[in-house]
This record gives C-alpha cells, structure tokens and sequence, in this order.
C-alpha cells in the first residue's frame, strides 16, 4: 500500500499523500497526518508513513501532509501556516472523501499545526479566510507544541519556535496569538491530545495546561497522559498511542 500523490501548490514541498482503504469505493472518513520535527526543513512526511498506512488499514483515508519548513524550503510565519490551509483545501477536490468527517492529527510540531488548522486557520490575511473551505471535525495532537509563547520561553527544540515566527513572544505577539492554539481557546473543534509521561523533547506539561485552559474557557479537549511513553513512540503504530488515536477515529465515525 504507498499514496498517491495531490499537488496544492508549485513548490516540490507542497505536496501530500492520499493513502486509501484497499478494496473501498465509498466516501470515506478522512486523517489530515501533519508530520513533526521542529518545523525545520530536516524532517519530512516520510516520519509519518507508518501511521499512514495503519490508519488505511482501519478503513480511513490518510492525507499525510508535507509542508515548506524553516530553512532553505522557506518556511516559517506565514508560510508554513498557509500551506497547511492550503493542502486542507485541497482535499475538497479529492475524490471518495467524507467531507463531513475531516480529523487532523499531528505530531510534536505537526501537533501545534493540527490544532491550529482545526482553530482560526488564518494567518491574518483576509484572503485566506475562503468561503466553501473544508471543515475539520476533531484535532488530536500527538506529544505537540500546542502553547508557541511556553515553548518558545522554556527554548523547547531550542530557538525553533522563534525561528518559525521570526521573532518571540514579546517581540511579535500578533504572530503568537494568530498562530498558536493556546491563545486560540476555545476553538470550537473537539480535540485531543495525547502526551508520553517519558517524553523529554516536548514536555507533557504544555498538552496537560493547555486542556485546563480549554476547560476554564468552556471548550471540549481531552488531555489523555501515557505513562511510559517518549516521544517518538507517540508515532508508532504499535505503541500504547496509537490505539487511542483509533478510538477517537470510531468514535468520530459513528457520531
């Protein structure tokens, strides 16, 4: 089983994969699969294959995103962020997709963007709020940076936050608080998060604040903490991850 692939811009980076149930022709509920690694030019949609394909297998289609990065790719404020509305409005012209049933599900930096893409999806620019734009049912981040202003003051991944939205916290707050899903509470998009208790690149404390403070605001998010787990086993479909990212799928399927 590979992807095919769909073009949503003339960049080689804007590109994603639609990986398929073997042998279905029905519309098909659909995981938007947003990759990790810093936002740096280094990690790749490749990271995500695995899920991608077990994902398939459950009967869902994967729509494993690749993005332009920090670094030569070009990537960072507002790029990366467009990119990523760009590919969720491209899979309205994918065929055998339930439109109505639209997950995004990202991994540490991929978890802030699924988060994000399922909140304001604007970058600021009036043109990038389109009518008609598809609609994400549930975010579910995986060990993600779901609080850019926390991260980028505890140098979480170094300066990679900084480095994303050209600045930090106090010197481009109007980038922070379009850009990240904690200043973006409620979203009014069911959400996720799920965080290994052995995680030592991306702290559990970011996804375990970030639900109170969807709570205090009257938002739905479920803050699921997995003793034992890192980081990069968050992404393993073998691990003890990935069996709730598939309960939240059937539980999307069937409501």
């Amino acid at each position: 089983m590979r992807g095919t692939l769909v073009r949503y811009g003339s960049h080689h980076a804007q590109v994603a994969e639609v990986w398929r149930p073997p042998g279905v022709v029905s519309d098909r509920p659909v995981v938007v699969l947003i990759h990790g690694g810093f936002w740096r030019q280094l990690s790749t949609k490749r990271l995500m294959h695995r899920m991608a394909r077990a994902i398939a297998a459950h009967g869902w289609v994967a729509y494993n995103l690749e993005y332009r990065r920090v670094g030569r790719l070009g990537g960072g404020w507002p790029v990366t962020f467009d990119d990523v509305v760009d590919a969720l409005d491209a899979l309205a012209g994918v065929e055998g997709v339930d439109h109505r049933r639209i997950v995004t599900c990202g991994h540490s930096a991929g978890g802030h963007l699924a988060l994000w893409a399922g909140a304001s999806r604007s970058s600021g620019a009036a043109s990038r709020v389109r009518p008609g734009a598809v609609c994400v049912h549930t975010a579910i981040s995986l060990a993600g940076v779901v609080d850019l202003a926390a991260a980028a003051r505890h140098r979480i991944g170094g300066d990679a936050v900084v480095d994303l939205m050209g600045g930090g916290p106090d010197e481009v707050p109007h980038r922070y608080a379009l850009g990240s899903p904690a200043q973006l509470v409620p979203s009014g998009t069911r959400q996720l998060l799920l965080h290994g208790l052995d995680d030592t690149t991306v702290p559990p404390a970011l996804s375990r604040d970030y639900v109170d403070l969807v709570r205090t605001r009257g938002g739905a998010a479920r803050y699921v903490p997995l003793p034992g787990v890192a980081h990069m086993e968050m992404i393993d479909p073998g691990g003890a991850a990935f069996p709730e990212v598939l309960a939240c799928l059937d539980a999307v399927a069937v409501g």
